[in-house]
């Protein structure tokens, strides 16, 4: 058995007699009904996973999207997280190319928040740190697609003071009078996050801007009011 099929089948192996039908149905209709639910809470299917994988030879980078892409492709919602947690735990296998061949279909594969920003900490932000495809994030932010411009925006999630402050509030300013929530939020958040080291930066970008993108500004308002209580 290859190293995708194997790992697949170690994957389905271990997260399945963990269903919790109950948990599942709970699940299920908090994600909006995206996707069906085993019932697994994040720890158990993190602690499975890994002990599944523990025996695994290094994947190269084309056996890491593949088996990624195939854990996307089942059903329930818990192999969907399993592909993100594969990255996450493979991520230094990834080459410069892993992004252009798989992100976007790894990304708009069942999107909802929960995958999406999933695959932006396992995948993007690592991968970009690295690599610095600004065209790629470019074409994700001009794609009309709300799942991949979140993704751009929160490109440099988790940089801290390695954030590209001019290039994020870019994006920001791009996107901002589209209040449609998801992407909203995801300006928001980034905006939070630029707090935590230049909330100067933050607060001259509010005043620059008009007050109808009200979650954004909400949520970037957190950030600032947590370094001043």
């Amino acid at each position: 058995m290859n190293w995708v099929d194997s790992t697949v089948d170690h994957s389905v192996r271990a997260l399945s007699p963990l269903a919790d039908p109950e948990r599942a149905d709970g699940s299920y209709s908090y994600m909006k009904q995206v996707a069906p639910f085993i019932g697994v809470t994040a720890p158990d299917r993190r602690r499975a996973l890994r002990n599944a994988w523990a025996q695994q030879d290094l994947p190269t980078s084309a056996e890491l999207g593949e088996a990624a892409r195939e854990l996307m492709a089942l059903p329930e919602r818990e192999f969907h997280y399993a592909a993100y947690d594969l990255i996450a735990a493979y991520n230094r296998q990834a080459d410069e190319d892993f992004l252009r061949v798989f992100a976007r279909s790894l990304i708009t594969m069942t999107p909802w928040w929960d995958t999406v920003d999933g695959l932006v900490n396992a995948m993007v932000s690592p991968l970009m740190k690295r690599f610095h495809d600004d065209a790629l994030i470019d074409e994700w932010s001009g794609s009309g697609d709300r799942w991949l411009t979140r993704a751009a925006i929160g490109h440099q999630r988790g940089w801290k003071q390695d954030t590209d402050v001019e290039r994020v509030l870019s994006m920001c300013d791009a996107h901002w009078a589209d209040t449609e929530f998801f992407i909203a939020k995801a300006i928001g958040w980034a905006m939070r996050d630029i707090t935590r080291f230049d909330p100067d930066s933050v607060r001259e970008f509010l005043t620059e801007h008009d007050p109808d993108n009200r979650v954004a500004i909400r949520e970037a308002r957190r950030g600032l009011d947590r370094i001043t209580t």
